[in-house]
Order: C-alpha cells, then sequence, then structure tokens
C-alpha cells in the first residue's frame, strides 16, 4: 500500500510514542469500530456500559474511557476537586476548598499540564508527603521506572495521603505490559484511581485512554466529561473509540503474556547478537524497558572507532528507506525496543545497523 499522502511508514523500534501514531490496533479493534462507524447510538448509554464491562474484567469498582491518558488525568483530577456536582467550577474554582494538587518534584513533567488546566495550583512534594494540607484535593504519582528517582514507591505514598483522606491518582500510561497494572496499583495497593493509554500496550485507538477505580471518581470523570458542557467537552471519545478500546481490552487480557514478553526478549538477543565485535560498538541488553514494562531492550553505545556519534546514526536510520525510529539514551548511545515491531522487522532494523556501521569501517 502507498503511504498516504506521501508521508512514509516508519518501522518502530523506539516506543509507543504518540509522535509515531502509538502502538498498531488490536486486530479485534479495527473490526469493532467499523462496526460501531455503522449506527447511531445513545454516547453516554454507550460510554457507561463500556465502562461497566471493562470495570467487571478488571476487578474495577468503575471504569470510564477518556480521549487520551492526558484527558484521563485532567477529568480525574476534577473529580477530586469538585465531584460530580460542581462542573461549572472550572477554572476559577469559586468555593472550592481543595484546590490544589500535590506532585512529587522529582515527578514534575509535561503531563503536569493536564492538572494545572484545571486551574489547580500545583504543589511539591520531596521524598515525603509532607505537603498534604486541608486544600489538597489529591496526589498525582507517576508510575515508571524513569520517575521513579526521589519520589517514594506508591506502596508509601497510599497509606499516608489515606490516613489523611486524601486520594491517589496514578498516571500509568505506559504500564502495559504487564497487564496486571490494569488492578495492580487499584484492588492490589489501594490508588483511588489509575489512568492508562489505550493507544499504547492495549493497542486500542491511539486517541483513547482509561480510568480504572472508586466509583466516585468515574462517576467525576462522566459528569466533567463530553458530552456535557463541561471542562472535558473537548475531549471527546466516539463510539468508534468506545468499541474499539474495549475490544483492545478483553483481546489484551486474553493474550499469553509470558509468550510475548519471550518473543521481545528473543529480538533484543538476536540484536545483541548481531552487533558483537563490530568496531567502536558496545550492545547490551538494559533492563527494563525506558517506561519500566518488564522486558529488555538493546542499548547501544559508540565510541570515534565506530566512525558514527549517535545522533549521526540516528538520523542515517530515519532517512532510510523504510524509515525508522530508535530510542536515544544519554548522550552517546541509542536503543532499540522490541515492543513495537511487527515480526520481522527486528531484522530489518539489524540489517540496517550493520549497513551503516560497517559502511564507515570496510577499510
Amino acid at each position: 500500500m502507498s503511504p498516504p499522502l506521501g508521508v512514509r511508514p516508519v518501522v518502530n523500534a523506539s516506543a509507543t510514542l504518540t509522535t509515531l501514531g502509538g502502538s498498531l490496533l488490536a486486530p479485534p479493534a479495527v473490526v469493532a469500530m467499523a462496526e460501531a462507524a455503522g449506527h447511531f447510538v445513545d454516547l453516554p448509554e454507550l460510554q457507561t456500559r463500556v465502562g461497566e464491562r471493562i470495570a467487571t474484567l478488571t476487578g474495577n469498582e468503575a471504569a470510564y474511557v477518556s480521549s487520551g491518558a492526558a484527558a484521563g488525568i485532567t477529568l480525574a483530577v476534577a473529580a477530586c476537586l469538585a465531584g460530580p456536582e460542581r462542573i461549572e467550577a472550572f477554572p476559577a474554582l469559586d468555593g472550592i476548598a481543595r484546590n490544589e494538587v500535590v506532585l512529587f518534584r522529582s515527578q514534575r513533567n509535561g503531563y503536569d499540564y493536564a492538572v494545572r488546566q484545571t486551574g489547580a495550583r500545583v504543589v511539591e512534594a520531596g521524598a515525603t508527603l509532607d505537603s498534604l494540607s486541608p486544600r489538597t484535593a489529591c496526589v498525582l504519582w507517576f508510575a515508571g521506572t524513569h520517575y521513579a528517582e526521589g519520589a517514594p514507591p506508591i506502596e508509601e505514598v497510599v497509606p499516608v495521603a489515606r490516613a489523611a483522606g486524601v486520594p491517589v491518582l496514578v498516571d500509568a500510561a505506559a504500564q502495559i505490559p504487564p497487564i496486571s497494572s490494569l488492578w495492580h496499583f487499584t484492588r492490589e495497593v489501594g490508588a483511588d484511581a489509575a489512568i492508562f493509554s489505550g493507544g499504547k500496550g492495549l493497542r486500542g485507538p491511539q486517541s483513547s485512554g482509561l480510568v480504572l477505580g472508586r466509583r466516585a471518581i468515574i462517576d467525576g470523570c462522566r459528569a466533567h466529561g463530553s458530552p456535557n458542557h463541561a471542562i472535558g467537552r473537548g475531549m471527546k471519545v466516539g463510539k468508534e473509540e468506545l468499541a474499539g478500546l474495549l475490544a483492545a481490552v478483553e483481546w489484551s487480557l486474553a493474550r499469553d503474556e509470558p509468550a510475548l514478553l519471550k518473543a521481545y526478549e528473543a529480538r533484543v538477543a538476536n540484536w545483541l547478537r548481531g552487533l558483537v565485535d563490530l568496531p567502536g560498538v558496545h550492545v547490551e541488553r538494559g533492563y527494563p524497558s525506558e517506561a519500566g514494562q518488564p522486558h529488555g531492550r538493546a542499548i547501544v553505545t559508540l565510541s570515534p572507532a565506530s566512525g558514527w556519534t549517535r545522533d549521526e546514526l540516528v538520523a542515517a536510520l530515519w532517512a532510510d528507506e523504510p524509515r525508522i525510529a530508535v530510542g536515544v539514551v544519554g548522550t552517546d548511545s541509542l536503543a532499540l525496543n522490541p515492543q513495537t515491531l511487527e515480526p520481522g522487522e527486528d531484522v530489518v532494523v539489524l540489517d540496517a545497523l550493520l549497513h551503516h556501521l560497517r559502511s564507515r569501517n570496510a577499510t
């Protein structure tokens, strides 16, 4: 198939990045979205039914499908600030006494904006939750090894916040695999809600997200979300995304996850074998993945003897046919992630790397 509008497809050895289209839709999600596209429905009723089904599948009290994980953060925070009643409260938050959201200083990142757009004041915590006060509406904790340093584990955060009567939200957007993340943070750790991307490890529509947890927070997400004229009116979820995400969740729960992770590791092992003993190249298995998923990556570190700088090689791969995307680590390493590759594409990536690396060492 020729690329649409001349936009070249990408062999994605980087990650489930929004800038690369998230992930590839699970086959049942494609079918479900096409079927939903042929019918008119009562959209709030469908949203409710899909949420009930996903909550049952994951053992959670309730569930809500959002238009991406960032929208899920905004709506969950709105629910903590104003409950389901005060949908007119934003962004001024007039009359809202609990108008602060606590984030750990080491976890501050671009997704803070999903909190700040509600009008809430962000209060930073250090290594403890000493920033809780009568004004705290909730704590937002970011999951993943790249956010872990400097912040306490979620198992320590929840009891302290609960003792203070403050709900805890977990941004777990990229924490699948393992599929058990869908209930680990809520059922097992006790967080009040966990928020996931629908278009990453679940392989649902990229413009979908999932909020799982206590019914009070989910009821608030519904109240503040589309089609209600509230802060989430622009965060619309269509019938196609609702059907597609449900199908993706069902498909993901039915997969043989150990076999999937074994296949990922086989790709990494293939890269390690293929890139060993090249001049100026050091290759090793990195674990876990960049967001903390339980599988390895190949970390390729270049020295001047390779004839390449890391950024030159990344650019050369991007200019290839097919275009290849890889991750970057530090200043001189690139990372090869098996999660986002179709069968056989690991060989395409390896062949491209060997071609480029050998081209400057031919003599």
